[in-house]
């Protein structure tokens, strides 16, 4: 399996599950537009997409940075042919790029309403219908949502509504798009993390420190990318992985090796079905 010479176009690739995917790439000799919006140092949310592509070009990859907001389709389409006009085309799309605030709808502003459904359900529309019409001439064309599984249990709505319908959405257009573009050979697939992945997005709404300990690293979720990336676009398409059930599939014994604190207990993650079932001898308890 190889990604050499392949071009990447990853939203929110700065940090993270984005940079992760890039540099996982990047070991191949790929391609990589780094889409995110992050130029200048915040100390609250490290990396930039300068730092992250000095990371890739590091790797073994080739970067092109570009500040992008993915709630403005003309800022996408531009950074789309910006990518085109450097690499000649696009072969793969990762839609990472999201936003999350937990909290119920009587105390969830408007403003962060239309935030986390500005960048996760329209963002990931955007970016994909501006690489769709590149992507059809890639040898083997995939998109790549980091969204959950559609399980509509109530559950999974009723502590935060608004953010799930954001996720969710994401979802919806890997289940609508696998099947609008089967016959264009374009493969449209979601991947979802079974525990809590140490991110700054996880430290600064959810865990704190202590919870990113309890975490799995990014590479979990790279190594699924990565293999997702090599299989035949026309056969693998709408599905909806969760990250250690597909690579135990693909041959992984290791899981231990993606702990953040091998002592730690793992955090579950939000939207994992219950009908998921844990890999054979993978578990959620401290290491032995």
């Amino acid at each position: 399996m190889s990604l050499k010479g392949k071009t990447l176009f990853i939203t929110g690739a700065s940090r993270g599950i984005g940079l992760a995917i890039a540099l996982r790439a990047a070991r191949d000799g790929a391609n990589i537009a780094i889409a995110a919006k992050t130029a200048d140092p915040n100390p609250k949310l490290p990396g930039t997409i300068y730092s992250a592509a000095a990371e890739i070009e590091a790797a073994g990859g080739q970067a092109l940075p570009i500040v992008v907001d993915v709630r403005d389709e003309a800022n996408v389409q531009a950074a789309v042919e910006q990518t085109v006009a450097r690499f000649g085309g696009i072969d793969i799309c990762v839609n990472n790029a999201s936003a999350i605030q937990l909290t119920g709808t009587l105390y969830t502003d408007m403003k962060r309403y239309d935030l986390m459904h500005q960048i996760n359900t329209r963002g990931t529309y955007v970016t994909s219908k501006a690489c769709i019409p590149h992507l059809k001439h890639a040898a083997n064309p995939h998109v790549l949502n980091l969204s959950p599984p559609l399980d509509m249990k109530p559950k999974w709505f009723a502590s935060h509504v608004a953010y799930s319908m954001a996720k969710f959405g994401m979802s919806m257009c890997v289940l609508g798009m696998a099947e609008e573009f089967k016959d264009d050979g374009i493969a449209f697939n979601a991947l979802w993390p079974r525990t809590g992945v140490a991110t700054a997005a996880i430290r600064n709404a959810l865990a704190g420190d202590e919870g990113m300990l309890m975490c799995r690293t990014p590479d979990i979720m790279a190594d699924a990318a990565y293999w997702i990336f090599n299989q035949p676009a026309k056969t693998c398409t709408g599905n909806f992985f969760i990250d250690d059930v597909l690579l135990y599939d693909a041959g992984e014994r290791d899981f231990d090796k993606y702990r953040v604190d091998p002592t730690k207990p793992l955090m579950p993650d939000f939207f994992v079905p219950d009908d998921v079932a844990l890999p054979p001898g993978v578990t959620l308890a401290p290491a032995k």
